[in-house]
This record gives structure tokens, C-alpha cells and sequence, in this order.
């Protein structure tokens, strides 16, 4: 590269130092272990002679610098250099108790942020008592019935200090209510919480199943939620729209970027019918993917995702707030990837995918524990999960640099492919109506099984190779000790809880709340019809999950899908 051609390059890249990065360092200072280590690397550092460039416009605008539009490189100017991403790990089982337990003991290891699991129970919205909670109270999560329950679980936990994010889709508006109430009874205003729901009921159609109500009124509860905290919980992220489940679902790549970006440009049509303007609720649109092992290609997924969404706010929505056009995501190492044989082989596969997520510049992170494909994971596995993390934190010197595989053709020609198969994927959902008539029709779901076949076929012939499933097999396989099994007396337990509340409220005042939520709930949806302050009114009189999600069952119905074959 000549000197004059390099100029625009050179001129750019010191606005970008002195004003991003300034700005960025004052605000928060870099690492001490960065110091006299280049932050970015750019075509100016390729030596005096690198292989010529289209033109300065490839970089500038399909790159550009950290912190700035299109986001390419991340979206902070220093990215892990002066913080690292927020560190997590998914937990909780048994009675709220118990998983106040777990947590305090996360927390005293280095956990950042907490990753709530819920119980099937709570995720489709049935108390603990239901016939239909049978067998599953406690197990694959805490099972929450009410406030009292919710109060338990965060007993402790300084709510204007810990980021809490909880993986809850159809009865997200529920829950979220009862941590504003548990921190309300705390003198906590809502202003001061962080934290993160799910709330993506759209991606529940078509991959994990925790739905209840039909998607027009389940878009209309999740919409509701976002305009409410955009008016009234300024810091907590109120939907994580998630690739993750769509992927382990058996998706592409591409497809997990499209299918997860149509489901939330659904939810922003939504909003903004509500009467809120994009740049007053975007810039808390965080997301979920899914890191699974095709190392480079989930590097450049991020880094791909980063772009789209970035010209979609832009172009498409008129946003002019730059945190509207950012991508902020939380990703889970992939547990469609854990294997039963041979589990500790999932140390391995974490690691290589935390670090993958890492070189994609994520902003916050979970790993899938090697046992999870057994059991709920011990305490051994989850500080084995976090411990990974810390030690691609501060071990091997991948955080000092920011976005140190930019300019690679691999992965730059992954990240452009993997641009336009996503934004090809996402023009067939518009034409075909947008994410709910292609979900309603079966489409997507019939493109996902589509991919899942595909890879099994792959695997069971031998042409994809699962190291100890379908190669390099161990005869007479011994399981690891020490596997997780919920206390059986949890079921008990909890039921007693629930009695004991349900003896102990003022029960008139609990129906008065529902009626009130019922009326909310049949009146059209829009800006004086929000249901989150009934939802909080229900929640205040410790009504319980089933009893107020079973009150807007009798509105609005129940889900029954479409056959895919």
C-alpha cells in the first residue's frame, strides 16, 4: 500500500484514537497488562508491501473501528482491554432456597452476573401443585410459584449491584414483576435494576416448545413488557432475543441469524405501534446465541451479525442513537454439542468455543458444563465452566488485542458469506409476511428440521466425527462421578410452601387482581391497555405464576402448532 493510498486510512484511524479511545480510556481505564501492546491491527501494519486492497472503502465500511458503525470489529472502542465480558454460568434447581445457595457460592468464586435456570413448571406457567408439574418441580431449574419465592431466591443478593438474567419466555412479564416487587420491598427502585429477561416467546414455537398462549397476544405480552421497562426500568434488558435454541435445535448458522433477527424485528414493529420511538427502547434489544465448534465460522458469525444488524436499524428503522444499531449479546457454548460418552471430552469443546466466542467479541458468557448431558451440572462442573472463562481471560493473551483475526480472508469471507445467507434467509420471512406467518404456516420449523436431519445423517454416516460417539469409542465407558440428583424431597416441599401462602394472603384481594389483569388483557392491545401493571398488581397480592397466567389462559387460549414433518 502506497502512502497516499494509505492516508484516508491513517487519517481515520487517529480520529478514531483520539476521540473513541480517549473518551473510552477516561471513562474506563485499560488492563494494566495491555500496556505496550497494540490495541487494533489494521492493513497499515501489514509491512511495506502487503497485497493491495479493492480500494480504502472495503475496509472503512465493511470494517471500520471498534466502537463505531458497522460494528465489525465490536462494539466498544476498547473492547476486553479495559473490561472483560460479564461472566456467567446457567444455574439453579430445587426450591428457591437451594438455588440461593448455589448462587451465593457462584458469586464468591468470580461469577459476575447471575444466569437464573427455571423448573418446566415455571416455564410454561403452572404452579408446583398442578397435576400437570408432576415429576417436574425442581428439576431442570428453581421452581418460582409466587413473590415469597422469588424473595427467597434473591435473598442476599444486592439487586442494585448483580446483573441478573433469567431465561423465562412466555410468563417473562411475570417474573420480571416479582424481582421488581422483591426489590421494591427492599427500597431498590426499578431505575436501579439490571439484569436480563428472555421474553423471545417467538423462537419457542419453533425450538424449545415452553409456549402457552397463541403468538399474537404472546408478541402483545412480550411488546408490553419492552414499552414498560423503556419507561420505567431504563437498565434492564427486557427481551434476549436467542439464536441459541434455534441452533441447538439442529440450524444453520445462517439460519440461527435470520430466523432470530425476523423474530425480533417483530417485536419492534410491536413497540412501536405502542407509541415508543426506536432510539428509546433499542438500545436495550440484547440477544442469546449459540456458540457451537466450527471454530472460525462462529467467529465470523459474530462478527457478521454485528454488521446486518447494525445497517437493518440504521437503514431500515431510521435509528440514530449508535447503541440502537449495536448487537450486544450474550452467547451459551453449544449443548447440542455435549456428549453423554465421554463427557469430560465437554471441557475440551467448551473451552474451544468459549474461546471462539471470545475472538467474536461478545459481551457476556456461559458455558455449557461437561456433564450436562447426564444431569444438572455439579458444583465441580460449574467452576470448571467459570474457571474456563478466567483462564482465556488473563492465560493467553487473546483479550489485549481487539478483533485480532480482522483482515484474515478465511474469516472475512466467512463473515461476508455468512452475511448474505442470513440476509437472504430474512427476505424470504418478510416476503412471506414476517416471523409469525412464516412460524404459523410451519415454515421455519420445517427449515430447521431440515438442517437437523442433514447432520445426522452426517454423524450416523461417518462423514461428520464426534470424537467418542461415532470415532475413537472407549468399551465399557465408566460415567464421572459425583452427578447431580435433585433432592426428591423438593416436590414436598415446595407444595407445603405454596399451601402455606395460599392460607396466608388475602385471597379477595388476589381475585381482585386477576379480574383486573382478565379485563386488561380482553381490551386491545396499545399504549393505555399495557398489561404490566396488572401484571404487578397480581404480583403485589402474591398471586401465583399459575394463577395469573391460567387467568389470561382463559382470554386468550392455548397454542396448538402446526404439523411438521
Amino acid at each position: 500500500m502506497s502512502e497516499s493510498s494509505a492516508q484516508p486510512l491513517r487519517e481515520a484511524l487517529q480520529a478514531w484514537e483520539t476521540t473513541d479511545v480517549a473518551r473510552s480510556v477516561q471513562r474506563l481505564p485499560e488492563r494494566p497488562e495491555t500496556e505496550g501492546i497494540q490495541r487494533l491491527y489494521t492493513p497499515l501494519d501489514a509491512g511495506p508491501q502487503p497485497p493491495p486492497l479493492p480500494d480504502q472503502e472495503w475496509y472503512l465500511q465493511k470494517l471500520g473501528f471498534p466502537g463505531r458503525f458497522p460494528f465489525t470489529r465490536g462494539i466498544q472502542p476498547t473492547m476486553y482491554r479495559g473490561r472483560f465480558w460479564t461472566m456467567r454460568q446457567y444455574a439453579g434447581y430445587g426450591t428457591a432456597a437451594e438455588a440461593n445457595e448455589r448462587f451465593k457460592y457462584l458469586l464468591s468464586q468470580g461469577q459476575t452476573g447471575l444466569s437464573v435456570a427455571f423448573d418446566l413448571a415455571t416455564q410454561i406457567g403452572y404452579d408446583s401443585d398442578d397435576p400437570r408439574a408432576t415429576g417436574e418441580v425442581g428439576q431442570a431449574g428453581v421452581a418460582i410459584d409466587s413473590l415469597a419465592d422469588m424473595e427467597a431466591l434473591l435473598e442476599g443478593i444486592p439487586l442494585d449491584k448483580v446483573s441478573i438474567s433469567m431465561t423465562i419466555n412466555a410468563p417473562a412479564a411475570v417474573l420480571l414483576a416479582m424481582v421488581i416487587v422483591t426489590a421494591e420491598k427492599r427500597g431498590i427502585t426499578p431505575d436501579k435494576l439490571t439484569g436480563t429477561i428472555q421474553n423471545d416467546i417467538l423462537k419457542e414455537y419453533v425450538a424449545r416448545g415452553t409456549y402457552i398462549f397463541p403468538p399474537e397476544p404472546s408478541v402483545r405480552l412480550a411488546a408490553d413488557t419492552i414499552a414498560y421497562c423503556a419507561r420505567h426500568v431504563p437498565r434492564w434488558n427486557p427481551i434476549s432475543v436467542s439464536g441459541y435454541h434455534i441452533r441447538d435445535a439442529g440450524s444453520t448458522a445462517a439460519q440461527e441469524m435470520a430466523f432470530a433477527i425476523a423474530n425480533a424485528l417483530t417485536y419492534i414493529d410491536a413497540v412501536l405501534a405502542r407509541g415508543i420511538a426506536i432510539d428509546d427502547f433499542a438500545p436495550r434489544i440484547s440477544w442469546i446465541f449459540n456458540t457451537h465448534s466450527h471454530f472460525f465460522e462462529e467467529i465470523a458469525k459474530y462478527r457478521a451479525l454485528r454488521r446486518l444488524w447494525a445497517h437493518i436499524m440504521r437503514d431500515d428503522y431510521g435509528a440514530r442513537k449508535p447503541e440502537s444499531m449495536m448487537l450486544r449479546t450474550h452467547i451459551q457454548t453449544g449443548g447440542a454439542t455435549l456428549t453423554a460418552q465421554q463427557p469430560l471430552n465437554n471441557i475440551a469443546r467448551a473451552a474451544f468455543q468459549a474461546l471462539a466466542s471470545v475472538l467474536g467479541g461478545i459481551q457476556s458468557m456461559a458455558l455449557s458444563c461437561y456433564d450436562e448431558a447426564l444431569a444438572l451440572p455439579t458444583e465441580e462442573a460449574q467452576a470448571t465452566a467459570l474457571r474456563t472463562q478466567q483462564i482465556i481471560a488473563h492465560e493467553i493473551g487473546v483479550t489485549e488485542v481487539i478483533d485480532p483475526l480482522a483482515g484474515s480472508y478465511y474469516v472475512e469471507a466467512l463473515t461476508d458469506r455468512l452475511e448474505a445467507e442470513a440476509r437472504a434467509l430474512l427476505d424470504k420471512v418478510r416476503q412471506m409476511g414476517g416471523a409469525i406467518k412464516a412460524i404459523e404456516s410451519g415454515w421455519i420449523q420445517q427449515q430447521i428440521a431440515d438442517s437437523a436431519w442433514e447432520r445426522q445423517q452426517a454423524i450416523e454416516s461417518g462423514r461428520q466425527i464426534i470424537v467418542g460417539v461415532n470415532k475413537y469409542q472407549t468399551p465399557e465407558e465408566a460415567r464421572p462421578v459425583g452427578i447431580f440428583r435433585p433432592d426428591p424431597e423438593t416436590y414436598r416441599r415446595q407444595c407445603e410452601r405454596l399451601a402455606a401462602l395460599r392460607a396466608e394472603r388475602d385471597n379477595a384481594a388476589v381475585q381482585v387482581a386477576l379480574a383486573r389483569l382478565q379485563a386488561v388483557a380482553q381490551a386491545p392491545a396499545g399504549h393505555d391497555t399495557n398489561l404490566m401493571p396488572p401484571i404487578l398488581e397480581a404480583v403485589r397480592a402474591y398471586a401465583t405464576l399459575g394463577e395469573i397466567c391460567g387467568a389470561l389462559r382463559q382470554v386468550w387460549g392455548e397454542y396448538v402448532p402446526p404439523t411438521v414433518i
